[in-house]
């Protein structure tokens, strides 16, 4: 019987950790269907994902050496990959503290700043056809944020919930009048921030080193208030420090805070695809609240 993490060419995560670093590999615990912590020879310690849909590794690596591109936030270093594998450093782990949610904060405002040459325009080196998790994702570019969002963002992900039988064609509704009238519910022009675009509490590791590192991008260009917006949904350790070290940094515009369930629509109808209906009442009910 095949391991769940042994590729289909029979490879292990230690075989694909020797062949991509070149170093030999001393032992390896599996983490999960998809994760195994690996050692090398000499010490180190790395991290070995395998992905299984098509261009799913690649995109993530040109997202992650993307964020560390801006040396702001910490990102793992990208040891390699290839069609299947991603090899990555290995982040010890720590305990939340105040004092690095304010880092953090002000590390996420100097990422968004380091900017993006349009909405949705892929990493460097990465992929029009990306992913957010499991769902694909379209890497798009356009000037204006508002069309952009609403075309590339949430209207794919609305179309497919309905598609699934997650979201009833009635409802839709509600969603595409928040899509006609972003405009005047966008809030006053930003430039395109350099996003994470996945950034949940899951996918922020908090080091022993006493950082916050970033892990598992959908990175693009975007609006810098969706990232805030994600981090806000699905809870984060010392958010209120996050935020505050944010806006010490970058203050945010006036209203952003009536604004995030606006931003939030995009993964709400990303889970409502993937996850089901719960996730659609939700993205309803911020298409609610942002029309009221």
């Amino acid at each position: 019987m095949t391991h769940p993490l042994m590729a289909e060419d029979g490879e292990d995560p230690g075989a694909a950790a020797a062949r991509i670093t070149g170093h030999a590999v001393r032992g390896e615990r599996r983490l999960s269907g998809s994760l195994a912590e690996v050692g090398l020879d000499g010490g180190q310690l790395v991290m070995v994902k395998r992905g299984d849909e098509p261009g799913a590794v690649h995109a993530e690596a040109a997202g992650l050496c993307w964020l560390a591109d801006a040396g702001t936030v910490r990102v793992p270093h990208v040891h390699g990959y290839d069609r299947r594998w991603l090899v990555t450093d290995l982040v010890p782990q720590g305990r939340p503290t105040a004092q690095a949610a304010v880092r953090f904060g002000r590390g996420l405002a100097a990422l968004h700043a380091a900017g993006a040459p349009a909405f949705g325009a892929p990493p460097p080196g990465g992929l029009v056809n990306a992913y957010i998790g499991l769902a694909p994702m379209r890497n798009v570019t356009g000037t204006d944020w508002s069309r952009w969002y609403a075309e590339h963002r949430v209207l794919p992900y609305l179309r497919a919930a309905v598609d699934r039988g997650t979201l009833r064609p009635a409802e839709t509704a509600v969603v595409e009048r928040v899509c006609e009238r972003l405009p005047e519910l966008a809030g006053p022009a930003e430039p395109p921030a350099r996003l994470h675009g996945d950034l949940w509490n899951g996918n922020v590791l908090w080091g022993a080193d006493g950082h916050a590192w970033l892990i598992d991008p959908a990175a693009h260009g975007g609006h810098r208030e969706t990232d805030l917006a994600m981090l806000q949904l699905f809870g984060c350790p010392h958010l209120e420090q996050v935020l505050d070290g944010y806006q010490q940094a970058a203050p945010l515009a006036e209203g952003w805070a009536d604004r995030v369930g606006l931003h939030q629509l995009f993964p709400l109808l990303v889970h409502a695809v993937l996850f089901g209906r719960g996730y659609a009442e939700q993205a309803l009910a911020a298409a609610r609240g942002a029309l009221a």
